[in-house]
């Protein structure tokens, strides 16, 4: 099995587990998150935003002005759980942003036009 494709089944796997009402364990969780970021990256490709899902991972991504230097302008940041469930379109951005599950800060940060992920 390739290691692509063993971190496509961390993100099915992670799903099932979250159906079955339990959480998934921790390396599959962390390579979902993984996954679902490097997917993202692909998809938006740039360097105008952070999107950081501690402690897993974070990435630079979407189209525009590069940042360099102290806090970027513009940050998404939320936890593994919320990124599984936002990244594959099981919860609504809207829902994550206004419950405050997700802070998303500065005017490139919504994802939606990337979201879901998968399919």
């Amino acid at each position: 099995m390739s290691p692509a494709h063993s971190k496509s089944e961390s993100v099915a796997e992670a799903l099932d587990a979250v159906d079955r009402g339990v959480e998934p364990a921790r390396t599959v969780l962390r390579d979902a998150v993984r996954a679902l970021l490097t997917e993202l990256s692909a998809r938006a490709p740039g360097r105008s935003v952070e999107v950081r899902i501690p402690p897993f991972g974070a990435i630079q991504c979407v189209a525009g002005p590069r940042h360099t230097r102290g806090t970027p302008p513009n940050v998404v940041e939320t936890d593994p759980m919320t990124w599984l469930l936002v990244a594959t379109g099981r919860l609504p951005w809207d829902d994550a942003v206004r419950d405050g599950r997700l802070r998303a800060s500065g005017v490139r940060t919504d994802l939606t036009d990337y979201l879901p992920l998968l399919g």
